[in-house]
């Protein structure tokens, strides 16, 4: 993956816009939209560090990467929204099993939210399909980490509960506000 220092700031600038905020606290995106839907602010970063999670180059702090992809359970990064979004088009042709940007929203389950390819890129608008994605399994069940593991499987509670552990797991670290890799 390339990560040319223009692309870096622009991400860690959009995600980490505020005169107070501290490099290991919450950026502000996760907090306005877990605002938005009613979901506690740790636990949106939280989920977001598991789909998409990356060590940022140079440094030990562990980010949500944007241009990510997941096709058939392997995992793809991208140095730029472009990148993704030729690569995720090559991988449409051959299958809709791909998991798209922050929150690694699935194409075969929630394409019809994340409306086109493009779009589903784009990091505010995947935020806001993953936080509406983990509102809908909190309202289901009522427990935020229990929603965490439905995010990811929805149909299988072994696997849920996996995925739901890797969850709490995150979630300690950003509660302590430490964003640094674990």
């Amino acid at each position: 993956m390339k990560h040319p220092l223009s692309i870096l700031l622009l991400i860690l600038g959009l995600f980490s816009m505020s005169d107070a905020v501290d490099a290991m606290d919450i950026p502000p995106a996760y907090r306005r939209v877990a605002d938005e839907y009613g979901i506690p602010p740790q636990v949106l970063y939280a989920v977001a560090l598991t789909e998409s999670g990356l060590r940022m180059p140079g440094s030990r702090d562990h980010r949500p990467w944007p241009w990510t992809l997941n096709v058939a359970g392997r995992s793809y990064r991208y140095g730029s929204r472009n990148e993704a979004y030729a690569d995720l088009m090559r991988h449409l042709e051959k299958t809709d099993l791909v998991d798209v940007g922050l929150m690694q929203v699935n194409w075969r389950y929630h394409g019809q939210k994340l409306l086109d390819q493009q779009l589903s890129l784009d990091p505010w608008f995947n935020l806001r399909i993953g936080a509406s994605i983990l509102r809908e399994m909190f309202d289901d069940c009522g427990d935020w980490v229990i929603a965490a593991g439905r995010y990811h499987s929805p149909a299988n509670p072994e696997r849920a509960a996996g995925y739901a552990a890797k969850v709490r797991r995150h979630l300690a670290v950003v509660e302590r506000g430490d964003a640094r890799v674990h």
